[in-house]
């Protein structure tokens, strides 16, 4: 199979807090009632219509940071090597991130959201609104973080794996 290339626009940008990696959370859930702000491109404010009646919204955006993906890295809550798909490591080799956050309020072309673990200008790439009645899943399995009992995921902060 060869590889081939997918052209992707930009619809906009995310406005958060964290201007360097240093300490940033790695989750949404680590970044508990932090404010940023999603700023639509003029082209693609009609997208917009009715997303105000959802509570949270998934994020599709590009890790514009990250220079060299790996295929294997050493990821939080483990101290092995892990392939790069069996984790949520930022080094991927389409460099795409997905973040769940919440809804605060829509004002023109721009989304108040909550939650934000993403750094400042990240280029967005879509959004898709989140329905619990599709996007929870039960009785799942963990991989390698079946064994993990020390997972505080609100404390997890960003290091040198996300350079």
């Amino acid at each position: 199979m060869k590889s081939g290339k997918i052209v992707l626009d930009i619809i906009g940008k995310i406005k958060t807090p964290w201007l360097t990696l240093e300490n940033m959370p790695i989750q949404p859930t680590g970044a508990k009632n932090i404010k940023g702000v999603i700023e639509v491109l003029p082209e693609y404010y009609d997208g917009l219509k009715d997303i105000e009646g959802f509570s949270h919204i998934t994020l599709i955006y590009q890790l514009h940071l990250v220079t060299e993906p790996q295929l294997e890295v050493i990821p939080f809550m483990d101290t092995e090597t892990k392939g790069i798909f069996a984790t949520r490591s930022p080094k991927r080799p389409n460099k795409l991130g997905i973040s769940t956050v919440e809804i605060e309020k829509v004002e023109g072309n721009k989304i108040f959201i909550f939650d934000v673990d993403m750094i400042n200008d990240s280029p967005l790439l879509d959004i898709k609104p989140f329905f619990e009645d599709f996007d929870n899943r039960f009785n799942t399995k963990k991989g390698w973080l079946s064994n993990k009992t020390n997972t505080n995921k609100y404390h997890f902060k960003s290091d040198d794996r996300f350079k």
